[in-house]
């Protein structure tokens, strides 16, 4: 009876915490977009903005152009899930949940290609000349970010001998200090991050200029409830890399058990650690111009080289160690 309250418990802890990434999500948004408009001397729109955009989206009539195959209706609710089961295996508040098993990052790697390939179809799938473009820009962008990503993750891997993202933060706690490896993975991870969400200096996720777009040019045609999930799942993918970065290379005050004074703690340690993180975003987005499209190249080879001398520095340098 008292194992199965337990496992009972960490279900609805496993389920809570899986519904807190959509429900967090917009407030990271909102919080990086409050920060750059202090910065700028601004005083912006509320935190609770982006979650009020995705409520009037949802209310709204969805629209579907004459020209569009089933793949365009279904491909909102297939990124939308893979992008919230990706989240839903990275360790958010604590590292010992039943779902730490599927905790691997290679699958939240998978999960994350496997949306972005459906949302380059359906930006194809129309036929306009804006979706076409996006969906060639995205296809090149993650070309040359997933290399530096799988070098970055296996970094990682020799580190902590496992690429369970679970146990690569349990390492990182007992091991108590970034070592060069995990700061150049670190680096890299950042890079890849800032590309992968569509965020200045690769791209720029609040304009509306054609020919500089890459992820909204691919959602032009979407409306209604389509839309809403489209950018319900740009803003999760955000609050992923954050929490990515947060948790496994800053792992302090995650909790390691169920008990709930380590999960408030674990909560006041991620949202301090994140309110850090979209300050920084913000702060370089403010201070950086979004590069032309032909600079991207060598924006993500400097993130494949981070990590390819984080895993050289691990093997020569750590390896005995």
């Amino acid at each position: 009876m008292g194992g199965d309250a337990v496992n009972a418990a960490d279900t609805v802890l496993a389920v809570a915490q899986a519904l807190l990434w959509p429900l967090a999500a917009p407030l990271l948004v909102g919080w990086v977009r409050k920060a750059k408009a202090m910065l700028q001397n601004r005083r912006g729109a509320s935190v609770l903005q982006p979650a009020r955009n995705l409520g009037k989206l949802f209310a709204k009539e969805t629209r579907v152009a004459h020209t569009a195959s089933p793949l365009f209706r279904v491909t909102p609710y297939i990124v939308f899930t893979a992008t919230w089961l990706a989240a839903a295996a990275v360790p958010l508040l604590s590292t010992r949940l039943p779902t730490s098993a599927l905790a691997d990052v290679i699958v939240v790697a998978g999960l994350l290609g496997l949306a972005r390939f459906f949302l380059a179809l359906a930006g194809m799938d129309v036929g306009t000349a804006f979706g076409g473009m996006g969906a060639s820009r995205e296809m090149m962008v993650s070309g040359l970010a997933e290399p530096a990503l799988l070098m970055a993750v296996f970094t990682l891997a020799m580190s902590a001998h496992s690429t369970n993202l679970s146990s690569v933060v349990d390492h990182q706690l007992t091991g108590g200090t970034l070592l060069p490896s995990m700061l150049f993975a670190l680096g890299s991870l950042i890079l890849v991050a800032v590309a992968e969400t569509g965020r200045i200096p690769i791209d720029n996720p609040t304009t509306h200029l054609e020919l500089t777009m890459i992820h909204e040019a691919m959602i032009l045609e979407y409306s209604g409830r389509h839309l809403a999930l489209l950018e319900c799942a740009a803003q999760i993918r955000l609050l992923l890399y954050g929490a990515l970065i947060a948790n496994v290379f800053f792992p302090w005050g995650i909790a390691t058990s169920a008990q709930p004074t380590a999960l408030g703690i674990a909560l006041g340690a991620l949202a301090g650690k994140l309110l850090v993180l979209g300050a920084a975003l913000a702060a370089g987005e403010t201070v950086l111009v979004k590069k032309r499209l032909f600079q991207a190249p060598a924006f993500l080879n400097l993130a494949f080289l981070f990590a390819l001398i984080g895993l050289l520095s691990h093997v020569i340098l750590e390896q005995g160690m």
